[in-house]
């Protein structure tokens, strides 16, 4: 059955309030309800142009969300959860493409790093790294992953793209992409398993596993929403690198999967990857000067009658503090 999901619950994040502007303190509930339809009435379906501009990622983040299924369908969890960080590098290169960001040279390296770890996990994959069922294809499932960090590096960026020339929430903007997500989802439900579904029920092979999926990606997005607001890019990235080893340790204990020293190489450099991009910039300023060589302070002798030059303030402000890419809803 092909699988039906917004994409954008789980893509995106950030505190909100759908309607606060339009609720008074002291109204009853119903009038709270009240409220809120119209609100959704005015920002949905008047203001329709704005709402299909959500049309695009949300297609894309649906296509996505099948496309990991694809991928986790034919390679290990563990290999998955390693390549699937290639999102990182393409929407860096979307962020530098559609909206005018720079990127460090410490991220140009790290992105570098990143992408050698992936291969080295590949090349390890592809050398047969221990068994495999044998429906599984690493080529169907690398392809597959491949165009799920395409697809989620464009759709990010085009999503904050949207957010960030328009005045409504986060919230909102969610509820948008769920509504084309699910009814794009329902249509290639339909097309591909139409027949089964008639016979059978819509919720036919339900199991509790699947209701557990579906929870775990509800909550998950809920997640990032905490993460966006509350966390920086350093925890995201201890997070992103803890949830590697996780997969690891439960594909060891659950599939047999072997790891072997090319895996542990691969997903090592990613995990530092990971790392090195999330850090400030005055982290990052602070690992350069000491890579650097140091000679002694260097003093200039100004001729006489010449004032003093201008001394630098050894406070940077925002500077020290503000990540390489900013806290945004398009790395998830």
């Amino acid at each position: 059955m092909a699988a039906v999901g917004s994409g954008g619950s789980t893509a995106t994040a950030g505190p909100g309030a759908v309607s606060a502007g339009a609720l008074e303190p002291g109204t009853s509930s119903a009038g709270n309800v009240k409220h809120l339809v119209l609100f959704l009435h005015e920002a949905v379906l008047v203001q329709y142009m704005d709402t299909l501009k959500l049309a695009v990622p949300s297609l894309i983040y649906t296509l996505q969300n099948n496309l990991q299924y694809v991928a986790i369908s034919n390679l290990p969890a563990a290999t998955f959860q390693v390549t699937y960080q290639l999102k990182i590098l393409t929407t860096a290169l979307f962020s530098v493409l559609m909206l005018n960001r720079s990127l460090s040279r410490l991220q140009w390296a790290s992105l570098l790093l990143l992408f050698t770890g992936v291969a080295i996990v590949q090349a390890q994959q592809a050398g047969g790294g221990g068994p495999r069922p044998l429906d599984q294809n690493p080529g169907v499932g690398l392809a597959a992953v491949v165009a799920s960090c395409l697809s989620s590096g464009f759709a990010g960026v085009y999503f904050e793209k949207i957010l960030k020339g328009s005045s409504g929430s986060v919230w909102l903007r969610n509820l948008q992409l769920g509504l084309f997500g699910t009814a794009l989802g329902l249509v290639g439900l339909w097309w591909a398993e139409g027949t089964a579904v008639a016979h059978r029920g819509f919720f036919f092979g339900y199991t509790p596993a699947v209701w557990g999926v579906v929870l775990n990606q509800a909550f998950g997005g809920l997640l990032v929403a905490v993460v966006v607001k509350y966390a920086d890019n350093i925890l995201k990235g201890f997070a992103t690198s803890l949830s590697i080893v996780l997969s690891t340790v439960a594909s060891i204990r659950l599939f047999g999967f072997h790891v072997d020293p090319l895996f542990a190489l691969g997903a090592g450099l990613v995990i530092g990857a990971v790392y090195l991009y999330s850090l400030p910039r005055g982290a990052a300023k602070a690992i350069a000067s000491a890579s650097a060589p140091t000679s002694g302070p260097c003093t200039h002798q100004q001729p006489p009658g010449q004032p003093p030059p201008p001394q630098l303030s050894s406070h940077h402000g925002d500077l020290s503090t503000e990540p390489f890419l900013p806290k945004s809803v398009l790395v998830k």
